[in-house]
């Protein structure tokens, strides 16, 4: 259920910014990516992620752009949502992009990158 409801939440974000910041549908993606992450992680845990001491700042960028958002002023929100987004999820990027770049020693998907090279 969490993961659908973050995919669900993402998909009406990015569909919301092509409608050229349509603020009903960020404000909508905004609470199913966050419900999301409460049922994928817990309760607990999530709250303990976005009030540990060094994230307050994202935390406050991030839960103020969605307050903003909701508030319907959808540009200013989304800015700060995304330096929100940005500043929370730092220490995750190295993570991500190192799993990207493995996917590459994947026989299949080595195969596949070096025939459309």
């Amino acid at each position: 259920i969490g993961v659908g409801l973050v995919g669900f939440g993402l998909f009406f974000v990015l569909f919301g910014m092509l409608l050229y910041f349509d603020s009903v549908l960020l404000a909508f993606g905004n609470i199913l990516f966050l419900s999301g992450l409460v049922f994928i992680i817990g309760f607990r845990r999530t709250f303990t992620f976005f009030f540990q001491r060094p994230k307050l700042k994202g935390t406050s960028f991030f839960l103020g752009g969605v307050v903003i958002v909701l508030m319907r002023w959808p540009l200013l929100g989304m800015l700060l949502e995304a330096y929100g987004f940005i500043t929370l999820f730092r220490s995750f990027f190295p993570v991500a992009f190192g799993f990207l770049g493995s996917l590459a020693n994947i026989p299949v998907l080595s195969k596949v990158s070096r025939a459309l090279g």
